[in-house]
């Protein structure tokens, strides 16, 4: 019959109840399997009392003849009883037995077939673990197959293409050939395939587009017949029984047992399943074990069993000889069976699988631990054992055993492992071998990467190539991008035809679309568009008497395709239903007949640069130039990488100002896996971050305490609940990172960089979370215990939630949250200072030599002979009265310090050299050089009544051309120095406390300053030759003064100072790498004297600028009549030419061409801004 449901009850007018029992199913009393209840296989809950009745419905029902309720606990105060009542219904069963080399051949209606569906569903068991199911043949090599193979079933799919390299291969089960009646059903609908096993189903669409139901009118099963095994399947028919066998609805066993003429019987078939079931039996731990006597009197012993295990190590056999002189072993080490023996020819005394307790046997001396497992069809000598024997105590002894049943789960069927992870198991547990997945945890749930470009650059890290996962523990994969890190984080996603594309037709016929790869896949693409702020991609284009559309009614015969395969005729940022270009727009094309450039047909290049940043449009997918078909029109264009800013969920925020307020959200749906991630800041004490409910599941994080976090939840096995505490308060209103996950395998909780706290969920315990409440964030459903503060960036597994768009219309909550530099204003380094913006922070680099979005970009310039720069501290004395602490006086022009922080870092190999000098209008002042023989020196002058304070570091020659960091701080009189972040001493002046009316400061040559010893003026004379960088002097840069310009600062640059691109990366000892520098203002050379401009400039004579400056013009002139006497003779040729130029010379032939029609005016090219 077929069971769906079962009822229990106590003993009657007793205190006789069972609480907890296993339902175990059979077909023939001998070899029996246990009902599981979801994933798990607990038991079923009983009675709690004798008298109410507690009833199951079966999810999925089963069939069987027998059935076993097995009592797991019993009422304390008495004893077990039960009254059971069991539900189902009549089951019509048709069965055919296969020998192994049996099978029947059906020959079908052609007309009563279906020609687009194709359902074929059966039952089998068997105790053979390979066989051929099914098979059916096509032309051309195209078959279908259903073959077992080491107890799973494999449906092969070969749809006769040569050119695909090998058939479709859908696997599905585990252990089923374990003589259970075990479910299959196939649904072929043209290239669709749904192939079920049981209650797993696999959804697949072939390769090719080949129908599968294209096939010969013949279909074989229990094998392939002998004429038909040419098609390269050598296996083994099947052995063993089916059951209700139908295709397209038709019982073709019924037809076998009425030998009707469709169906053609070859071999030994019967139409009943009577072959003899085996009786197996499972070792339940690793002291289980089965003691059986063995064959006295004989000098040999045989043993033979089959045995089944997921454990690679264990005891299997062993078996000591008479006068305990030997013995032998067989023992599984590394999935690998080994047998030891020890004086052999002695007679065997007795044969044990396990160990028993106290046993003397050196084999259970073994550090393996004793067998897990199943065993079936045991032999001893030449007799069989039966298993009932030993249940009924009638042979042998044993201990943890269970006889007529085999316990074996195959926990990787269905597979945890998400994202492609390797499962592998035990008996007991299964793990994920996440490598080169980009995802990690106990099921490889969690990925590896940052959600954005935007997450990358508020961990501080620069520009560069990085892996994104926009849906985190998503379905997609992580895409590897560029993040060009900048004010904001642009995330560049390059494609395979960033070069100049050429579109001309040939022999009349259209030219064929270039299409457009990325290295991200579409799916990932749109993840990546939806969460970001906006999106733009540049397509430059040039036309050759080549229109966009017809001139007399506008129809396009150009276009770009989008990522939704959408056709689009705008160009630019115009409106997406106008066929306009930008300069249509902005009424400022070359013709004003028209709307776009090339509309104007001109017989001449029009170059046109066009952004397109509709973000549902992007991106670029395909361009299309189709009129290309007249003489001499032609078409070359350019499509630039998509380029998206900003991350709407990385700083999307909402403000909860009460403690009863809350975002409300559908319900979570993490059944097996559940991730949830955010960021908190707070002041409160407690807070309930999330909380989602079910009847009795549920899940919630919580703040519990100043220093507590708490992750709970309860899957149907009781409340369970993980704890990260801090050694410092959560509630000081910084933005703390929270990320849980709660899978099958574990639950796991961890809070900034704190270590991460798991808990191991139950092996065989209730797997599925059900929840049916709405997601409360920020509060409860009760309204008690809200959160008071800020969350960001929430994620449920992945998918990321608007708390911003929720908070607008919800009391109590307001969207967005002011204060990040509290938690990232670290992250401005060298002195840069944190703004706070809407979304994030920005450094301000105004007061630090460093440049970038983070100030760590190095401001480096090399000096060349005779070169320096002179910084004015008069001009900005203002500013850095507001800015600066150190300064204690001043009265009008005069700058008084107790204090400054002077840096610089330097590679050189001249001595001496002077590579800082501040000068004051008192004479005092301060020299860092090196001295003639490498060594580093620093001269404090602090008054000028005074000789100099003259520190000596000798312990290196730095002139050695290598990279060198030179850092003081002077507080009073007391100095510190420290060199390469190393070399670290204190030294106290003696000349004064006061640095007095400073005056200006210089890098490289100085002449004669006033006041100065000799030492510092031989260095000044000789200046400096090298690199410089990160040089400042309390709140000054002065290189970032020169090459930066636009601040309040007034520097003079004397002869040759360019620009450099780091200082450590120069080409060699002293001198600059060539395509690493760049002199300033764009003129080099060095002049006696220097007129002070506003920033960087050159102090160059005005009768030499003007002779040099004629001489320019001159040569311009000649040069640009010669360019243009050429062109028009090239231009001249091509026309008279009929010659074909393809491949890498058309290209460069082009560039050429576009590149010498410099002439056209700025008018005539089109930009969109």
């Amino acid at each position: 019959m077929e069971v769906t449901a079962v009822a229990t009850q106590g003993g009657y007018g007793s205190s006789n109840w069972v609480t907890s029992y296993l339902l175990m199913f059979s077909d023939g009393r001998r070899n029996w399997k246990q009902y599981r209840r979801e994933e798990s296989i607990w038991g079923f809950p009983g009675n709690t009392n004798a008298d109410s009745v507690v009833h199951y419905k079966l999810q999925p029902p089963f069939e069987a003849r027998f059935l076993r309720f097995l009592p797991l606990t019993w009422n304390p105060k008495g004893r077990i009883g039960m009254r059971i009542e069991v539900y189902g219904c009549a089951y019509r069963s048709e069965m055919v037995h296969f020998d192994g080399k049996s099978s029947l051949l059906y020959t079908f209606n052609q007309k009563s077939m279906n020609p687009t569906k194709e359902v074929i569903s059966l039952k089998f068991k068997t105790r053979e673990n390979n066989g051929i199911l099914l098979h059916r043949e096509g032309p051309n090599g195209k078959h279908i197959t259903l073959e077992l193979v080491k107890g799973k079933l494999i449906l092969f799919l070969n749809s006769g293409d040569a050119n695909l390299p090998s058939p479709d291969a859908l696997m599905l089960g585990s252990l089923l050939d374990d003589q259970h009646w075990h479910s299959v059903l196939i649904e072929l609908l043209d290239t669709d395939v749904n192939f079920t096993v049981d209650t797993h189903t696999h959804h697949f669409r072939a390769k090719g587009e080949s129908s599968y139901v294209d096939l010969d009118y013949k279909i074989s099963f229990g094998g392939i017949p002998r004429h038909r095994k040419s098609v390269a399947f050598p296996h083994k028919n099947f052995h063993g029984c089916f059951e209700n066998l139908c295709y397209n609805g038709v019982d073709i066993i019924d037809l076998s047992k009425k030998h009707k003429p469709q169906v053609l019987i070859m071999g030994n078939v019967s139409f009943s399943c009577s072959h003899p079931q085996t009786v197996p039996m499972t070792f339940l731990s690793s002291r289980s074990y089965l003691a059986l006597p063995g064959t006295s009197g004989e000098d040999r012993v045989s043993a033979i069993f089959q045995f089944r295990t997921w454990n690679r190590a264990g005891l299997l056999l062993t078996s000591q000889f008479q006068h305990r002189s030997g013995a032998f072993i067989l023992v599984l080490n590394d999935g690998k069976l080994k047998l030891s023996l020890s004086q052999p020819g002695h007679p065997v005394r007795d044969v044990t699988a396990g160990c028993p307790d106290n046993s003397s046997d050196p084999g259970c001396a073994s550090p393996l631990n004793g067998f897990q497992g199943c065993l079936r069809l045991i032999s001893i000598g030449d007799k069989a054992v039966d298993p009932i024997s030993i249940q009924q105590g009638a042979l042998g002894s044993y201990r943890d055993l269970q006889i007529d049943t085999c316990g074996l789960t195959d926990r990787c069927l269905p597979s945890y492992c998400e994202h492609g992870g390797e499962c592998s198991q035990s008996w007991d547990t299964f793990s994920c071998n996440c490598a080169h997945t980009g995802y990690t945890g106990a099921t490889c749930h969690s990925s590896v990467y940052e959600q954005s470009c935007e997450a990358h650059r508020h961990r501080g890290n620069s520009s560069g190539l990085y892996y994104i996962d926009s849906d985190g523990s998503g379905p997609l994969g992580p895409s590897l991008v560029y993040c060009n890190m900048t004010d904001t984080a642009w995330t560049s996603v390059q494609h395979n035809g960033s070069h100049l594309v050429s579109v001309k037709s040939s022999n009349g016929e259209s030219p064929q679309p270039v299409f457009f790869k990325y290295t991200a896949s579409m799916d990932q693409l749109q993840a990546i568009i939806d969460y970001v702020d906006h999106c733009q991609q540049k397509l430059t284009f040039h036309c050759k008497k080549s229109r966009l559309s017809t001139p007399h009614d506008g129809t396009p015969v150009s276009w770009w395709v989008g990522r939704t395969n959408e056709t689009h005729t705008y160009w630019g940022g115009s409106l997406p239903d106008a066929q306009k270009c930008t300069c249509g727009l902005e009424g400022n094309c070359i013709d004003s007949q028209y709307y776009c450039n090339c509309d104007a047909d001109r017989n001449e290049w029009t170059s046109n640069t066009v952004v397109l940043s509709h973000k549902k449009h992007l991106p670029v997918t395909q361009v299309v130039m189709r009129d290309t078909g007249r003489p001499h029109s032609e078409v070359a264009y350019t499509l630039g990488p998509l380029l998206c800013s900003g991350d709407n969920s990385f700083w999307n925020s909402a403000s909860f100002n009460t403690e009863t307020s809350y975002l409300h959200f559908p319900t979570f749906r993490g059944e097996l896996s559940a991730d949830v991630s955010f960021f908190f800041k707070t002041t409160a004490f407690t807070g309930v971050f999330v909380e989602n409910l079910g009847i009795t599941d549920f899940i919630r994080l919580e703040l519990r305490a100043p220093a507590e976090v708490t992750f709970s939840f309860d899957v149907g096995n009781g409340p369970c609940e993980v704890t990260v505490q801090s050694p410092t308060p959560f509630n000081d209103n910084r933005w703390h990172h929270v990320r849980a996950e709660r899978n099958v395998k574990e639950a796991s909780l961890q809070v900034d960089q704190l270590p991460r706290e798991t808990q191991t969920a139950p092996a065989d315990g209730h797997a599925r979370l059900q929840l049916n409440s709405q997601l409360f964030v920020g509060g409860t459903a009760s309204r008690q215990r809200g959160f008071l503060g800020c969350i960001r960036s929430l994620r449920l597994n992945g998918l990321a939630l608007d708390l911003e768009e929720r908070a607008t219309m919800t009391p109590g909550v307001e969207p967005g949250c002011p204060g990040h530099c509290s938690s990232y204003g670290h992250l401005c380094r060298n002195g840069g200072r944190c703004r706070e913006k809407r979304r994030g922070i920005e450094c301000d680099c105004t007061f630090s030599a460093y440049d970038g979005p983070f100030c760590e970009s190095e401001i480096s310039a090399y000096f060349g002979a005779g070169s320096s720069v002179i910084y004015d501290f008069q001009h900005i004395n203002d500013t850095f009265s507001k800015n600066s602490s150190s300064f204690v006086a001043l009265f009008h022009e005069d700058l008084t310090l107790t204090g400054e922080m002077t840096t610089l870092s330097f590679r050189t190999t001249g001595m001496p050299s002077l590579l800082l000098y501040v000068s004051s209008f008192y004479e005092e002042y301060l020299s860092v050089i090196l001295a003639p023989n490498g060594s580093l020196q620093i001269r404090y002058k602090l008054n000028r009544h005074r000789e100099p304070d003259v520190f000596n570091f000798d312990f290196k020659n730095l002139a050695d051309g290598q990279l060198h960091q030179v850092k003081i701080n002077r507080e009073a009189a007391v100095v510190f120095v420290e060199v390469n972040q190393n070399a670290r001493r204190q030294v106290i002046l003696s000349s004064g406390t006061e640095f007095n009316a400073v005056k200006s400061l210089t890098l490289g040559t100085i002449l004669g300053p006033p006041g100065a010893d000799r030492d510092t003026q031989r260095a000044g004379a000789l200046g400096f030759t090298g690199c410089l960088s990160a040089v400042r002097f309390g709140p000054a840069a002065p290189l970032k003064a020169a090459l930066r310009p636009g601040g309040p600062a007034r520097v003079t640059v004397r002869g040759h100072v360019a620009a450099a691109s780091r200082c450590a990366e120069g080409a060699g000892p002293g001198a600059p790498a060539p395509e690493a520098t760049r002199p300033l203002s764009g003129r080099s050379g060095s002049t006696d004297e220097g007129t002070p401009l506003v920033n960087a400039n050159r102090s160059d004579s005005a009768v030499i600028g003007g002779v040099i400056a004629v001489v320019i013009f001159i040569l311009l002139c000649i040069t640009a009549i010669a360019v243009r006497i050429y062109q028009q003779r090239w231009l001249s040729e091509k026309n008279e030419s009929n010659i074909p130029k393809t491949g890498d010379n058309a290209e460069t032939a082009l560039k050429s061409e576009l590149n010498m029609q410099s002439t056209v005016s700025e008018s005539q090219k089109e930009y969109f801004f």
